[in-house]
């Protein structure tokens, strides 16, 4: 019963428009019977008052199908699950990019300096993920040196993410010598180039390099958006191997504009939400495309049972013009004006039912 849910919601709405539809031509029938004193000489209600019979049906529809849904939809299938990449079909994947040269490990990041760009990189990819539903994501991470190698492809553990931003000294694993930037990238650029359409969020950390001025790696169109995060005291910085090694902002800023994306200084503040969610599409100024099956069934259950609640009160001071009975000022009038057959006095009645 529970796979056949959403044809046994639209079967019960559509049992519910027949039952209203039947039972309002039957009330449209009994009503014509009595117009001219419902509605007065003109014998119709007003013009909005002639779809009241139409907004009954479909709000009788409605509440059906909102509640059966309800009913019938699973408690492990609510919300969250509904927009997991795996149930529906389209994986999303987060693709990171983590510089790990000796230079990530020098203790000059963070807002009391006292951190290593790698700590603080981690810091920052964490309070990252936090505000975002990683849960549909699948994630992967390259780690650049004077070269770059994958170091886990597709993972839905983020315990194992960060563990590699963690203290794992994943500099051994290459031969000493430059950073080189744009071999992480290639990398990042091969191993998402057979994922959908975009599909993937590209996060690149690192202290800076030096860049070329061509040559800068094509992305596929798996590649949604790009972030490029810098770590790192941007004005001091600390030396390493006999030269002088601090963030370079310019650069990082350089490689996210060639990219197509966005740069922020991650030094001293975290990520802000409004660039993450537009580097992972979260859709928090588009709620309607995040609601699922349970959403829309409250809402349809909401907006009908309000039609059901609210139309008898609008069909009652709103639904026709006509207001039977004579008017308080007339009444007034013909009581204060003398009456020749009864010799000048007013023969209506008073408030008290006394001859005037």
């Amino acid at each position: 019963m529970v796979e056949n849910f959403p044809v046994a919601a639209i079967l019960a709405a559509l049992a519910a428009l027949v039952a209203g539809g039947a039972a309002e031509a039957l009330h449209a029938r009994r009503v014509r019977r009595i117009a001219p004193l419902a509605f007065g000489p003109r014998e119709r209600p007003a013009a909005w008052a002639r779809s009241a019979p139409v907004l009954r049906a479909a709000a009788l529809a409605a509440v059906a199908f909102g509640l059966v849904t309800l009913l019938l939809i699973p408690p492990e299938k609510v919300s969250r699950a509904e927009t997991a990449a795996g149930d529906s079909g389209e994986k999303k994947h987060v693709l990171l990019v983590l510089d790990v040269s000796p230079s990530m490990r020098l203790a000059d990041a963070g807002p009391s300096g006292a951190q290593s760009r790698l700590q603080r990189a981690r810091d920052v990819m964490e309070s990252f993920f936090d505000r975002v539903p990683i849960e549909t994501y699948r994630v992967s991470v390259v780690a650049v040196y004077n070269g770059a190698k994958p170091v886990v492809i597709d993972t839905k553990d983020f315990e194992v993410v960060r563990n590699i931003l963690g203290d794992l000294p994943m500099e051994y694993a290459f031969p000493s010598g430059k950073t080189t930037l744009f071999a992480g990238i290639e990398e990042a650029a091969r191993i998402s180039k057979p994922w959908n359409p975009r599909s993937t969020t590209l996060v690149l950390v690192s202290d800076g390099d030096t860049v070329p001025a061509s040559g800068m790696p094509r992305l596929p169109a798996s590649i949604a958006s790009v972030l490029v995060i810098g770590v790192g005291d941007p004005k001091v910085g600390k030396f390493i191997d006999g030269r002088h090694s601090r963030q370079d902002v310019s650069t990082l800023r350089q490689i996210a504009v060639r990219l197509g994306g966005s740069f922020h200084d991650g030094n001293e503040k975290h990520v802000a939400t409004s660039l993450v969610s537009s580097a992972f599409d979260t859709g928090e100024g588009e709620p309607w495309v995040k609601l699922g099956l349970r959403e829309y069934a409250l809402i349809a259950a909401l907006l009908g049972s309000l039609v059901l609640a609210l139309l008898p009160f609008l069909l009652h001071y709103f639904g026709t013009g006509f207001r039977p009975g004579v008017p308080a000022e007339r009444w007034r009038a013909e009581s204060a004006a003398p009456d020749p057959v009864a010799g000048g006095r007013s023969s209506n009645p008073g408030p008290a039912g006394i001859i005037s």
